[in-house]
């Protein structure tokens, strides 16, 4: 049973796979919708700053905020996300198993940092 507690949700919305990949949890997530708030790390970067998040360390992977205030970074915050919709559950215990999360953040972080340096906002 998915898991409804509000979540704010840190992404970078000038990526356009990035605001494709959140238009299909809205969508996926249905009626829950409501209990994901979306926001974009260039408007709430002072905020992450306050948590102790770097704004070019938001740009480069996504970050979720529970109700209670803690931080799930990462491929953690995508299973956080996934849990949250029935159809991605078995997904999001697949991609937490340990050679395949390593695999996956590995994977993950040379195509941000691709993109961004595509884009002209790679900063190291």
């Amino acid at each position: 049973m998915p898991n409804n507690t509000p979540i704010n949700v840190f992404y970078d919305a000038r990526c356009p796979l990035c605001r494709k990949e959140r238009r299909r949890y809205e969508h996926w997530s249905g009626r829950h919708a409501a209990e994901i708030t979306w926001l974009d790390v260039s408007e709430h970067h002072q905020a992450l700053q306050q948590k102790g998040v770097d704004p070019d360390m938001a740009l480069r992977s996504l970050h979720i905020e529970t109700e209670s205030g803690q931080l799930v970074e990462g491929i953690d915050a995508y299973r956080l996300l996934m849990k949250r919709i029935p159809l991605l559950v078995p997904v999001a215990w697949i991609i937490g198993l340990p050679g395949i999360k390593s695999g996956l953040r590995a994977l993950y972080d040379v195509w941000v940092k691709r993109r961004l340096k595509k884009q002209g906002r790679w900063s190291c």
